[in-house]
């Protein structure tokens, strides 16, 4: 449902409140912030030791891999094929991984075929033998056997849908080995991972596969889970993360090991705010037209119920301002006829707030544009660029 926007054809404005003046948006709107995207991108570039790979699944919209190409990233987590399709129409000598460990019927076949995609993930025998039979080449592929890392820490455990033991993971590399494929290991830590020492602690789990397995890896993909700062949510800086990733790889005493991540919130959170209009006010309840089932998708779950950081602006003679004053919480709901569709936490904003105004939400790069949807026809899908 992207829109095929490119970054030049979006309006630019001085500051979010330039664009609240000259706008006066009455559905919710976009704000892209190609300096923050660009620092996300530098942090990882410089500071991890290995390929940097932006998670698509975090933010698969045109604008967001655009800014993320522009700033350097040329690796790309694609977790399907429309997914590899939306990366490479748009840049065709991206380097595309297909890093799901199961697979459509047919996806790996096209993705080897049509777009040279040679990184696959497995977590069993069958969906090996499915990959290599639609393959048909396996001396040309890179296949990571996923470890369970269920170790918390994480806002969102990555680890019980996918992943296997390590024994079980020794045995498919094994298999993987005997197929003529370059055998790998892989594992997710889980989303909004706040904990450095979750990367050390599965690092340590595929040391004891290698172990087990007697065979020798070709490379090594600590997936996602890097996390951002939320509102009453800090998380650690990101070169703590780097440095425990580097020390738990000296243990493995493979130092010209490939090594590979796959950070989506950390590239795209920041990189977008959204703007919303209070609809209609009652009391202690604002109604605004964005919601559960659009930009707030991912309030529905455990842990991330934080409070954002709203900032209320109102237009006074055509001329945007931050409202002030005394605040007090109110609950927000969105457009929807569903009694759901409301955030679960009540949101401090001005007491003096009212119809027609604005809230501004900052870090709603990700999670958000890759979660709504068209229920009840809303579908928030207006950009503009603050530079």
């Amino acid at each position: 449902m992207n829109a095929p926007v490119r970054i030049e054809t979006l309006p630019r404005f001085a500051s979010a409140l330039k664009a609240i003046e000259s706008l006066k948006p009455g559905e919710p709107l976009y704000l892209v912030y190609p300096d923050r995207f660009a620092a996300a991108a530098r942090t990882f570039l410089t500071g991890f030791p290995g390929d940097v790979l932006y998670a698509v699944k975090a933010n698969p919209h045109p604008i967001a891999i655009q800014h993320l190409w522009a700033a350097g990233i040329r690796h790309f987590d694609t977790a399907s094929l429309g997914e590899i399709e939306i990366v490479k129409n748009l840049f065709p000598g991206a380097m595309c991984h297909f890093m799901a460990p199961v697979r459509l019927p047919g996806q790996a076949k096209a993705a080897f075929e049509k777009y040279d995609v040679t990184d696959y993930v497995v977590d069993g025998p069958s969906e090996l033998d499915k990959l290599l039979a639609e393959t048909g080449n396996p001396k040309k592929l890179r296949i990571f056997v996923r470890l369970v890392a269920q170790l918390g820490g994480a806002l969102l455990e990555m680890s019980s849908k996918y992943g296997c033991s390590p024994e079980e993971a020794a045995k498919l590399l094994h298999k993987v080995k005997a197929s003529g494929a370059a055998p790998c290991l892989t594992f997710h830590v889980g989303s909004q991972c706040l904990s450095p020492f979750s990367y050390a602690q599965a690092i340590e789990i595929a040391q004891r596969t290698i172990n087990l397995s007697g065979v020798e890896i070709a490379a090594l993909d600590i997936g996602g889970g890097f996390p951002t700062s939320y509102a009453g949510q800090e998380a650690p800086p990101y070169h703590w993360y780097f440095d425990m990733v580097k020390e738990a790889l000296v243990t493995l005493g493979r130092p010209n090991l490939p090594v590979l991540c796959e950070p989506g919130r950390a590239l795209a959170a920041q990189g977008l705010s959204l703007v919303t209009q209070v609809v209609m006010r009652r009391g202690d309840r604002l109604y605004i037209n964005d919601g559960i089932y659009g930009s707030f998708d991912e309030q529905r779950f455990a842990g991330f119920d934080e409070d954002y950081p709203p900032t209320a602006v109102t237009l006074d003679k055509n001329k945007a301002r931050i409202l002030g004053g005394e605040k007090r919480p109110f609950r927000v709901y969105g457009p929807t006829c569903d009694s759901q569709d409301v955030l679960p936490r009540p949101q401090m904003l001005p007491d003096s707030i009212a119809n027609g105004d604005f809230i501004i939400f900052d870090a709603m790069g990700a999670y958000t544009v890759s979660s709504r949807s068209s229920f009840n026809g809303y579908y928030p899908d207006s950009w503009a660029v603050i530079e």
